[in-house]
């Protein structure tokens, strides 16, 4: 699966985001760009799951060296290597173990009921706050230390996604 070709951005306003992890999976699969796959990273030993389809905006780079991280609100998981058109909504600022470590969050272009969700002041607050803790509950068993600096809304996407398609270009 060579993602080179796919542009992070398919017009504006949307994300080409590639799913590493489905909703509901304690299991952490990662895209090695080297061989082309998914591969099984590890297993999160809590008790916590992935709260939604997890994955990456390809051809980006974010500042902790890994590709843009996202996440898309689906009524169903999908599988891992799905590639879904979304509309992000907001961004989750967080530090891992010093990091900027930001993650979009999504909703896909492809759900008619979600046409109509452009603003993460649409998200219930008790459902942004059960990914915040997802995050804090599985990085704190694993030793990490993070800070969830709160939420931003869609005006906050375009700069962050500008920010980390020229990072991804300038390493090219």
């Amino acid at each position: 699966m060579d993602l080179s070709p796919l542009s992070p951005s398919p017009s504006p306003g949307l994300v080409n985001l590639v799913v590493e992890i489905p909703a509901g999976s304690r299991n952490k699969y990662e895209y090695f760009a080297e061989s082309g796959v998914m591969a099984l990273d590890r297993v999160l030993h809590s008790s916590v799951r992935y709260p939604f389809d997890y994955g990456f905006v390809p051809n980006t780079l974010a500042e902790d060296g890994a590709p843009l991280d996202a996440m898309v609100i689906m009524q169903e998981p999908t599988f891992a290597g799905c590639l879904i058109k979304a509309r992000p909504i907001g961004v989750l600022d967080m530090h891992d173990s010093g990091a900027y470590d930001g993650k979009l969050l999504c909703v896909p272009v492809a759900d008619p009921r979600q046409a109509s969700i452009n603003s993460i002041k649409q998200i219930a607050p008790n459902q942004l706050e059960d990914v915040a803790e997802f995050f804090r509950t599985y990085k704190s068993l694993e030793g990490r230390v993070i800070e969830i600096d709160g939420w931003r809304d869609s005006d906050a996407v375009p700069e962050l996604l500008e920010k980390c398609v020229n990072a991804a270009q300038s390493v090219k």
